[in-house]
């Protein structure tokens, strides 16, 4: 058993500290927010995230997991890990302000020997900049290990419980020995742990993320040129993905990426590349062809209405950036909200979670929320709008009952911006039916 502490109870933080607590390690997760830490005292999640309350509350009741507002259980601790958000600014660079505040304190309290560990995603060359930081604020010997994280939002548990592979970037054989303990029981299946350089590991965050953002920019790209051409990705999709050298992950067409991380690490990566002298083209692309993708199903509203959306309700189904996650930041939805908006229609959403931080998105992004109405069921969503736009792949969406849905409808139109549908069972259903990049006679 080894002592861990964590700064941070956001999803990298507060699910790494649950799932630590859960191996059998003895954990403290902090947070400055007192009322978040009360909350989950009660064994309470603040995000919604699959099996994590049930491991909140078995841990604290097993007394292996704490909450605290102080940093004083980093001066026992083994391990303490470095969790706290770091933003895009306006340039693209990653704000490090926070974990700058978080190494600080932790740095007072340390002592011989503590390995720190950035969990944070964290530009190239930060562990250089944080070690000096840390040796500004302690005499203290420790070890600055760089662990990135890659969890799935919606699958954030399995993910951490059966890692693909562990990365650890250091310095020293002997914090590399204790990380080793530390995830043993993670890799018992013969996954790797691979060890390497601090700033190695942070760019295999960089890339791998940026990586998997490209192949979501691409297969949208290719879907665009389907719908011109009159080609099917779904088709096009099984054709390439069978390919062992492509692979089938994240070649799913649709609104493009949101959320935490592909964003703001995309740009991230792309502001690291102009600091050293150099365009990364490809990255650059993606982001561009993801921006433009977020609105492309309201480019065929558009062409379907004529051009006039004015006084029209469009009702979304999800308004999360995707399934089984209530996390809306950068969501297609709110992209679509605003476009919507502007041509003078109206909007109802459903969404199982996802809700209220939609609805607080749109205030933040002083996008008028008083032309959007929340609703309790799918298809009251839909009851006297102009059509159904599907914007998050919930599973309870793909299997509607579809005489509900064309008396409820004004019309019966589907807007299906995550490809949910048969398409030959729409039409024949007598729906006008829009896709991704998926071939239909009917256009």
């Amino acid at each position: 058993m080894l002592k861990v502490s964590v700064i941070g109870t956001g999803y990298v933080g507060l699910v790494s500290g649950t799932c630590f607590a859960e191996i059998g390690h003895r954990v403290t997760c902090i947070d400055i927010d007192p009322k978040k830490i009360e909350t989950l005292k009660e064994g309470k999640s603040p995000i919604y995230e699959p099996g994590l309350t049930d491991l909140l509350t078995r841990n604290i009741k097993s007394k292996r997991l704490m909450f605290s507002t102080d940093y004083d259980s980093c001066e026992s601790a083994d391990v303490v890990f470095l969790a706290v958000g770091t933003p895009s600014g306006d340039d693209g660079s990653a704000d490090l302000k926070y974990l700058r505040s978080a190494a600080e304190s932790v740095a007072n309290k340390i002592s011989e020997n503590t390995i720190v560990v950035i969990k944070s995603t964290v530009p190239v060359g930060t562990a250089k900049d944080l070690r000096q930081l840390i040796e500004k604020h302690t005499t203290k010997n420790f070890h600055l290990v760089s662990n990135p994280e890659f969890l799935k939002e919606g699958t954030a548990v399995e993910d951490f419980m059966r890692p693909d592979r562990v990365i650890i970037g250091h310095q020293s054989e002997d914090a590399a020995k204790v990380m080793e303990e530390l995830y043993a029981p993670l890799v018992v299946q013969g996954n790797p742990i691979y060890m390497m350089s601090n700033v190695s590991a942070e760019m295999s965050k960089y890339a791998a993320n940026c990586f998997l953002a490209t192949k979501i920019s691409f297969i949208n790209e290719i879907a665009k040129l389907c719908d011109l051409t009159d080609a099917d990705i779904e088709e096009v999709r099984q054709g390439i993905s069978s390919d062992r050298r492509i692979g089938k992950h994240f070649l799913y067409p649709g609104p493009g990426y949101g959320g935490s991380c592909f964003p703001k690490d995309v740009k991230a990566l792309v502001y690291t590349a102009k600091q050293n002298g150099m365009d990364l083209k490809i990255v650059q692309a993606t982001e561009e062809v993801n921006d433009a993708q977020k609105t492309r199903m309201f480019e065929k509203m558009m062409d379907h209405y004529k051009g006039d959306l004015s006084g029209k309700t469009f009702s979304f189904w999800g308004v999360a950036f995707k399934a089984n996650t209530d996390d809306v930041r950068e969501a297609p939805a709110i992209y679509m909200a605003k476009a919507l908006i502007k041509e003078g229609a109206k909007i109802k959403i459903y969404d199982p979670v996802a809700c209220d931080n939609y609805l607080k998105a749109l205030d933040e992004s002083k996008i008028d929320s008083s032309q959007v109405t929340v609703c309790d069921d799918m298809y009251e969503c839909i009851e006297n709008s102009n059509a159904l736009v599907t914007m998050t792949e919930w599973r309870e969406f793909r299997n509607p009952h579809y005489k509900t849905l064309k008396e409820k409808l004004i019309e019966p139109i589907i807007f299906d911006a995550r490809n949910l549908f048969e398409t030959s069972k729409i039409l024949n259903e007598g729906f006008h039916y829009y896709s991704i990049g998926k071939f239909n006679e009917a256009k």
